[in-house]
Formats: C-alpha cells, structure tokens, sequence
C-alpha cells in the first residue's frame, strides 16, 4: 500500500504552533465582537475556565456587570480600522503588541539562548506599530554600505508631529537610530556606541532601550554629550516599553509621547 501524500504547513519555529495564512480581507467577515477573544481578553480570569466550559456563565456574568462589555465594545470600536490595507505597512494587532511586551517582560538578560535577539525581535514588532504613522519606514539591523555599522532599528522622521519636528530643527535629526541592550547593566561603552553611528546623514539624536536605567555615573555620559556637542541619547527601560504597549492599546494619547516624555526629563537635567 502506498503512503499517503503528506505536505509539510507553515508553523511558529519558537513554539511549532501551526501558522494559518488568510488574506487579510477575509478577516472582514469575521465577526468583530467575538465571544472567544472577549472571553480570553476582557473576561475576569477566575471565571474563565468556567466560561470556556458555559456560554451561560458568560451571559449571567454580563447581566451583572454590564460595563465589561461596554468596555470591550468600545475597545473593539477604537481598533476598528484595523482591517484596512496600507499598501506599504500594516501595524500589528493590539493583541500581538500585548504578546510582545508578555515576551519581552519575561526574557531574561544577556545573550544565552539567543535572549538577546529575541529581545531586539519583539520591540521591533513594538515599536514599529505603536510609533506609526509618526515615524514610518522601520528598518531593522540596517547597515552601512561599507557594512561595518549596523544599528538595531532606524526609523524616518518625516516631521509629522511637532515634537519630530523640533527633533528635526535642533538636532538635523533625518532618521531616528534607536539601540537595544538586553543587558544588566548599561554601560558607557553601549553609549559610546550609539554616538558613533550618529553620523551626518541621521543627525545628533538617539535611542538606547534596556531593560532598565543605568546607574547614575553612566547616565551622566549623555548629559556631558549633550552639554559639550549638544548631541542628545535619551535612554528608555522595560516601564517605558510597557507604557507605550499601553497607549497602544488604550488610543488615549500617541506612544510617542512617551518618547516626548523623556526628552522633557533629559532636557530638563542637562545644563543652561
């Protein structure tokens, strides 16, 4: 007898998940308001394996606590341009960013395991949706022509938010290049390195993300930067990652506010 045809389907290298691939358009005849996402999502944890097993759990629940489901209708209506086509770049679902940020969260540091790419992987995800359309045209691990310097991601600063633009006008600020340290501690040396690859062509300003803020004498290298070549590194940990995650999801201000913020905090240290 012979064996039967077999053919090998798409599955998640990290977790061997099949993988189902749809055109997006089909997502529109899915229903929005889903029973098992507001369940799995929106849906009090203690009580979910109940509700997995009764739909009637979930309706004496809703009659008693009517404002879950005004919460959930109006997060669905926040999201509700989710299914339309950029031709040029979709950003990741609200749910997915809230999995990135589990992700991250729960790596540990250092480059075991490959923890560190794994780290650079999902804040690329992160940040490239929740900073667009402000900044656009992410590219990760981009390389200079000779291949010598490759910076973590880069994005375009196209000035559509005021706060790109005063990037723009004092810091000839054409491209964002942003760093990623999955690292106990940050040192001056990963500063060093950021201020390297601030060259002509991106201008005087950058990101470095970590896991958490370095120690004081190390921060103070990007206040001398600024102070003798007014060149400005602003330095973002895993509670600034979480909060923009936050924004993301909640619509209630833009993620790059949080880079706003620290801007604020680092201008307001450094000397008149």
């Amino acid at each position: 007898m012979l064996d039967e045809p077999r053919l090998d389907l798409p599955y998640n290298p990290e977790t061997s998940k099949p993988v189902l691939l749809v055109p997006k358009r089909w997502l529109r005849f899915r229903p929005w308001l889903d029973f098992g996402e507001y369940v799995a999502e929106y849906f009090p944890k203690e009580k979910a394996a109940t509700a997995d097993d009764s739909r009637v759990a979930v309706l004496t629940f809703n009659r008693q606590n009517y404002g879950s489901v005004q919460r959930y209708v109006a997060a669905k209506e926040r999201t509700a341009e989710d299914c339309r086509n950029d031709p040029l770049f979709s950003q990741i679902p609200i749910a997915s960013a809230k999995a990135s940020l589990k992700v991250i969260q729960s790596l540990p540091r250092g480059q075991k395991d490959e923890n560190d790419q794994k780290y650079e992987r999902e804040l690329v995800r992160l940040l490239a949706s929740a900073f667009y359309p402000q900044l656009d045209f992410a590219k990760a691990h981009a390389r200079t022509e000779s291949g010598a310097l490759i910076r973590d991601l880069v994005f375009y600063n196209n000035r559509s938010h005021e706060f790109l633009a005063e990037l723009y006008d004092k810091y000839d600020c054409r491209q964002i290049v942003m760093e990623m340290k999955n690292v106990n501690e940050l040192q001056g040396d990963h500063i060093n390195q950021l201020n390297r690859y601030m060259t002509d062509q991106f201008g005087k300003f950058g990101v470095i993300l970590t896991r958490r803020m370095p120690l004081p004498k190390v921060y103070r290298n990007t206040i001398d930067l600024w102070a003798g070549q007014r060149r400005c590194i602003l330095i973002l940990d895993d509670v600034d990652i979480e909060l923009i995650a936050t924004l993301y999801e909640s619509k209630q201000r833009d993620p790059i506010d949080v880079l706003k913020k620290k801007y604020v905090e680092f201008i307001r240290k450094c000397p008149s």
